[in-house]
């Protein structure tokens, strides 16, 4: 694994040194852009990540399953018991504490794999349930979260009758780049991100993170589920408090989540 301390890397760009010729436009000034993408919605985990994002003047990108609170949601997997989850009350709340609270689907399945019109009664189901529930909510402005980051061409193009951007596989639309351009219209975009499970995320993070700082720019998306034991692949509370208080030095970096990042591109 590469090694690249963040304080020596952002030291060589402030002098000038090794990163010259960028391919990417700037963001305020920024020409590298970290999203770190919540997803389920692991209420004890969402809480301390909105916590820890807070100490450092961040918000938190937070995606939730409409309905993951209701007593008929039946998860496929193990990694999300419906115990663990939140509700809209406690969205809400975390919305008002300024963090981002997205959609991820209506109950967590892999859309690929139903029945097309099953699938888009699905996504209109999530939408119209998050725009009855969460406060201010508008589908025109959302990010929607893929499950599995899973999509097809079909699907994402449904969405985008409602919604500003989708987040999917990294390998699905990324044509083999690590990060998404930046964004320079409004028009409708499709983000790639790159996640890791089942065990404990801290290690490919790191790797994620080092590569991206050495290249030219664009605006990497992770996607992390819960904190300690909760969700595939979490990531440790004192990781993502260290991995936070060391980018956040870096003067060509900004942690964001989707709504800043999409915001700029608003005529």
């Amino acid at each position: 694994m590469k090694r690249i301390t963040f304080i020596k890397t952002s030291a060589l760009a402030g002098l000038g040194l090794g990163f010259s010729g960028f391919k990417f436009h700037h963001l305020h000034g920024k020409t590298h852009i970290l999203t770190l993408s919540f997803d389920d919605g692991f209420k004890k985990s969402f809480y301390r990540i909105a916590d820890i994002h807070e100490s450092y003047g961040l918000k938190a990108c937070l995606n939730v399953i409409a309905s993951g609170h209701l007593n008929s949601f039946k998860p496929k997997d193990k990694w999300i018991p419906p115990d663990s989850l939140g509700n809209f009350d406690d969205w809400n709340i975390l919305q008002g504490r300024g963090h981002e609270i997205m959609p991820h689907t209506w109950e967590h399945l892999n859309l690929t794999e139903i029945p097309i019109v099953k699938a888009k009664e699905n996504i209109d189901k999530c939408l119209n349930y998050f725009e009855e529930h969460l406060e201010g909510f508008k589908s025109s402005e959302s990010v929607y979260n893929f499950a599995y980051n899973a999509s097809t061409p079909e699907l994402e193009d449904y969405l985008f009758q409602r919604v500003r951007a989708i987040r999917t596989g990294g390998w699905l639309v990324l044509n083999g780049s690590k990060s998404n351009l930046l964004p320079v219209s409004p028009k409708p975009a499709r983000l790639g991100c790159w996640g890791y499970g089942p065990d404990f995320c801290d290690d490919f993070v790191e790797e994620q993170v080092n590569d991206f700082l050495a290249s030219s720019g664009g605006w990497l998306i992770l996607n992390l589920h819960g904190l300690e034991n909760e969700g595939w692949g979490p990531i440790r509370t004192s990781y993502l408090d260290n991995l936070l208080m060391r980018v956040t030095k870096i003067d060509y970096l900004a942690v964001m989540s989707y709504g800043e990042v999409l915001g700029q591109t608003k005529g």
